[in-house]
């Protein structure tokens, strides 16, 4: 049977393409039409390190494949945000953003996806997770190596037409397999080397490649295809891109892989562990302590912090609180502002969400090269 289900939380990946986009700058807006006309209009930018997203007769062009992977029980759900926004980082080693407007996956479809993430057997020949041994040994059975395959079109515009310039794809290997014996049985796991995942996940890409290329549409497109090595379920960070290759047109197999040094960090880093900047884990410590002794209320402050090399790229912070009124969410966000300045690193993204069990209180958020944070305050009615 097919282990797989649907995550319909990627649903809010515009907001990482182009949030709060004016559709009046986007340089197609003037000669498209209308929802009732059908036309095709783009999301506009926010900025020169966001694509343009597509929207086409009024509604966002959404994947045919949208959400589709094995799986895993619980899950990771840092796993999936580190996967799309991973994706569009390699893109724009490949793709412009200044060149490049991005649309969701339009070629490949949900059941294509199911089928490619399922196992090989009579029934399902073009699967490409091996086929059973027969085994339930948690080191003798062929584990699911393939978790996830995301697709990402890249278009071009012409002639106020848009055409399609590349695609990138997506392939996420798993660092664990989690199955189960027995229907609703105990939950074993089959761990997967890094070596061995990648190995497999760079054989199944040349397959992929060969896939695409039977498409008339992708015959003649570059195609970036980049592997993901998937965080366990327990981890508190997603994955990590660990290669890509960039396939010119009209190759049917990949000559060239190209390795990346990129991992997530948890802060405040565990005892016996480090970071590659000491600096950065210091100063997030800092604003910790002084967050932490400013508001007693607070049940935990940490951050997933993204390196690339020893450089960090960007920094989420969670916070979880036990407020009880409004007024304190405001005072709180007012003095974060002011704190996450003075004590977190400088010239990356950052962004904070400040949340309880009744849901996310507030939200701040500073770009790349800003200098000051901007802030949002849910209110209760």
């Amino acid at each position: 049977m097919k282990r797989l289900r649907t995550f319909l939380a990627l649903a809010a990946v515009p907001l990482f393409l182009a949030a709060c986009g004016n559709l009046g700058s986007s340089s197609m807006s003037g000669t498209s039409g209308s929802s009732k006309s059908g036309g095709t209009q783009l999301t506009g930018q926010s900025s020169d390190g966001d694509y343009e997203g597509v929207i086409k007769s009024g509604h966002y062009q959404t994947s045919k494949s949208r959400g589709v992977t094995n799986s895993q029980d619980s899950g990771n759900t840092y796993n999936l945000k580190s996967f799309e926004n991973g994706m569009l980082n390699v893109s724009k080693k490949v793709f412009s953003t200044k060149s490049y407007v991005f649309q969701e996956g339009q070629y490949l479809t949900s059941s294509t996806v199911q089928n490619w993430l399922d196992r090989k057997s009579k029934s399902n020949p073009t699967g490409l997770n091996p086929k059973s041994n027969g085994s339930t040994s948690p080191t003798k059975r062929n584990p699911i190596y393939v978790q996830a395959i995301e697709e990402q079109d890249y278009m071009t515009q012409k002639n106020n037409k848009l055409h399609l310039g590349g695609v990138t794809v997506g392939i996420a290997v798993n660092s664990v397999d989690y199955y189960k014996k027995t229907q609703y049985g105990a939950t074993y796991e089959t761990k997967i080397t890094k070596a061995a995942g990648e190995a497999y996940a760079k054989q199944a890409a040349n397959t992929v490649l060969k896939r695409l290329r039977q498409k008339s549409a992708l015959k003649n497109v570059p195609i970036v295809i980049a592997i993901y090595r998937q965080a366990s379920n327990d981890s508190l960070v997603g994955g990590d891109f660990i290669a890509y290759s960039q396939n010119k047109a009209g190759t049917t197999s990949v000559a060239k892989w190209t390795a990346l040094d990129e991992k997530n960090y948890v802060f405040p880093i565990a005892s016996g562990s480090s970071s590659p900047n000491s600096n950065d884990s210091s100063a997030f410590t800092n604003f910790k302590t002084e967050v932490e002794n400013f508001f007693p209320n607070l049940s935990g402050v940490t951050a997933q912090a993204h390196y690339n090399g020893k450089s960090l790229t960007g920094m989420h912070v969670n916070i979880q609180t036990q407020f009880y009124s409004q007024t304190e969410i405001i005072s709180f966000t007012q003095y974060l502002q002011t704190t996450a300045q003075k004590y977190l690193p400088s010239g990356v993204p950052i962004d904070i969400t400040v949340a309880s069990t009744d849901g996310t209180q507030s939200y701040l958020s500073r770009a790349s090269g800003a200098k000051k944070f901007t802030s949002h305050v849910f209110n209760s009615y």
